[in-house]
């Protein structure tokens, strides 16, 4: 048995979201990112005597809207507390946070995996609280530990942040990733962040321990911090299992502590002994009032649910007759979902529409750095007006390929890029036998091949007449003249 067989890994993840609010959480200062450093903040920003806090309803609003997306039970009162430390990027020595009475609590969602599995993960908890300001180190190695300066912007110093702390449910790295992947999906879906996580509008501590398979307690956890992406947050908890996997298997005793995840080196470091709620000494905020909230309040923002991603996904499934995997894939995005539904209706060839947007369009996009499909240039009645023409005969599935790169590449109606480029599929026969029969006088050892039996060898002769023809002959008509002439 291998060591990593020994062990089961837990995984619990604590998800911070940016709300797209116009100000931030306790003042009127904007939510904005890439303002000039330290451009976007007040004498509430920075914690000066005499300044007070002014709760923005807005932050709530989105909060619930969250905690009711991630099937959370949302709380009747609550209540804001401050969270003391001391950092220098937090110029209150304190953060407004929630403690002991969040706004949602007790909710789950499920992953899927890619054979159409799922795994249902529980939500503990959904808060609110204010962001810090954002340290910058100088330094040449890339190490914090090695930096000879450090500064500090606080334009990000008060901007909301729901907090969604995961049960220690995830038993691999890929179900951290999978749980990453849908939290965002559904964030996005409901419009309440843009999750960009290289703008840091969703970020991702991890919490991991090992423990011997049928043991109830948990092992020391270790929490990981500084994974600037979904890969790295899978990458970071791999070499975690791992080093902890190692160390245990020597008799070496794990450490609770906060590590961060070196990408260049592809390995976790220590930065400091981990805290427990008592370090942060936590007490209610007494410039601000417990908050009261209505049934009728949170049955109005319920209504304001959109279907979310495996509610659609589920759908396309049985709407439009495609696999489990390819509805996950178009529904992970809202934008890609209703792109994909519309081409969808307008083809009447959902799977077509389905193969050409994960395959050439996602292709592409990765190509051009296009994270939007709606930032493209081919509409949805570009490609269905191209599948038409696939489906009648007008061109082969290898003239689309070129339609489609026009198309990508300068928009524009399928039919006319056909018309003027003079790409219409030939299906006169007499020009097709005169192809083939060119193509067999010019290949007699691969022709006698195919008597003697190697059938495959059609394939090469079927290329051939292609390529003669520029692409242009109708595929199965040059199938089955080669056959019908080898034949005799």
């Amino acid at each position: 048995m291998s060591n990593r067989a020994k062990f089961e890994t837990v995984i619990g993840l604590e998800v911070h979201v940016e709300l797209n609010t116009k100000t931030k959480i306790f003042c009127s200062c904007k939510n904005e990112f890439g303002a000039e450093p330290n451009t976007y903040i007040c004498p509430n920003c920075l914690g000066l005597p005499g300044s007070l806090p002014v709760f923005n309803g807005e932050v709530l609003h989105h909060a619930i809207k969250a905690g009711l997306a991630l099937g959370c039970s949302i709380a009747q009162k609550s209540k804001f507390d401050r969270k003391n430390y001391y950092y220098p990027d937090l110029p209150k020595a304190y953060q407004i946070s929630q403690f002991d009475m969040p706004i949602a609590v007790n909710g789950r969602i499920d992953i899927v995996f890619r054979d159409g599995q799922k795994k249902r993960i529980g939500i503990t908890r959904l808060h609110m609280e204010e962001d810090a300001g954002k340290l910058i180190h100088l330094t040449a190695t890339g190490q914090i530990a090695d930096a000879q300066q450090s500064l500090v912007d606080y334009n990000r110093g008060g901007v909301p942040l729901a907090e969604i702390v995961s049960e220690p449910d995830m038993r691999t790295p890929e179900e951290a990733y999978l749980y990453l992947t849908t939290i965002k999906s559904i964030m996005k879906y409901i419009n309440v962040s843009d999750c960009n996580m290289e703008e840091g509008s969703l970020r991702c501590d991890a919490n991991v321990s090992i423990r011997p398979w049928g043991q109830e307690k948990f092992g020391t956890k270790v929490e990981i911090k500084n994974m600037n992406s979904f890969k790295n947050v899978q990458k970071a908890l791999e070499y975690e299992v791992d080093r902890q996997t190692r160390m245990t298997e020597s008799g070496e005793a794990i450490v609770q502590e906060t590590r961060l995840w070196d990408t260049a080196k592809g390995k976790t470091f220590s930065m400091r002994s981990k805290e427990g709620s008592h370090d942060y000494r936590y007490f209610p905020e007494p410039d601000l009032p417990p908050l009261e909230i209505s049934n009728s309040y949170i049955e109005t923002i319920a209504k304001e649910l959109p279907e979310l991603p495996l509610a659609k996904a589920e759908r396309f499934v049985a709407e439009y007759g495609i696999p489990a995997y390819d509805a996950g894939v178009l529904t992970a995005d809202l934008a890609t979902a209703r792109w994909y539904e519309k081409a969808a209706k307008l083809s009447g060839e959902p799977k077509q529409c389905s193969n050409w947007i994960m395959g050439d369009m996602m292709a592409k996009m990765n190509e051009a750095g296009i994270e939007e499909i709606s930032d493209t240039k081919i509409t949805p009645e570009n490609l269905s007006g191209m599948i038409k023409l696939i489906k009648d005969g007008t061109i082969s599935g290898k003239i689309a390929k070129q339609v489609f790169e026009e198309m990508f590449a300068n928009g524009g109606d399928a039919a006319k890029i056909v018309k003027d480029k003079g790409l219409v599929q030939i299906t006169d026969a007499g020009a097709i036998e005169k192809a083939v029969e060119a193509v067999i006088a010019a290949n007699a050892k691969a022709v006698d091949e195919i008597k003697g039996g190697k059938v495959n060898g059609i394939g090469f002769l079927v290329g051939q007449v292609m390529k003669q023809t520029g692409g242009k002959a109708n595929p199965q008509m040059v199938n089955e003249l080669l056959r019908k002439k080898i034949s005799g």
